[in-house]
């Protein structure tokens, strides 16, 4: 691994157009198309005055038993350093914690990416082992982080949430009757 290299899971950011396109959208449709109150993916977009610029993803599964999530997230580099990496983090997990009632959060971050840890750190996050990845054929290990709904630090930013009670059940939070979803 090259100095100062970044890695991501899924190495989007090195992926020409429109290949970066296919799979950016590939991964949007698995997520909405595999959506069970039992595992579940919310992929939320970015935006600062009418421009996307990232992604944050919380996921869960068995949330309504392991009361857990974990988040990932990507920031366009011309809008790093600028606090939207702390506010994207905080708005999830104000809706894990407030929202969803979820215990825990667990998140990484990848060799080379100071600025994640140092969200993680800010927010409360504490080390929580390690994770073999492989990227690109490459064998990368990344840095697992997890917060508790006690150690997260709530008041860095403040979030409102609005509007969340309608789809509480569709997170595993309450029973869904077999008319609202069906198994497949």
């Amino acid at each position: 691994m090259e100095e100062g290299q970044v890695f991501f899971a899924v190495p989007w950011h090195d992926l020409p157009s429109p290949a970066f396109e296919r799979q950016f959208l590939q991964h949007c449709w698995k997520s909405r198309g595999s959506w069970s109150p039992t595992n579940w993916t919310l992929g939320l977009a970015v935006v600062t005055e009418g421009q996307p610029i990232g992604i944050q993803d919380v996921m869960a599964e068995q949330f309504a038993i392991r009361r857990t999530v974990l988040t990932a997230s990507w920031l366009g580099a011309a809008y790093q350093a600028r606090g939207y990496g702390t506010e994207m983090r905080a708005a999830v997990l104000a809706l894990a914690f407030d929202g969803l009632g979820a215990e825990r959060a667990e998140s990484g971050y990848f060799p080379g990416n100071a600025a994640s840890a140092r969200i993680s750190e800010k927010l409360g996050y504490a080390p929580n082992g390690e994770e073999v990845f492989a990227v690109a054929g490459e064998r990368v290990v990344e840095s697992r982080v997890r917060v508790t709904r006690d150690t997260w630090r709530r008041e860095l930013v403040p979030v409102t949430i609005e509007g969340l009670e309608p789809c509480l059940r569709l997170f595993g939070v309450g029973e869904l009757g077999p008319d609202e979803w069906a198994r497949l």
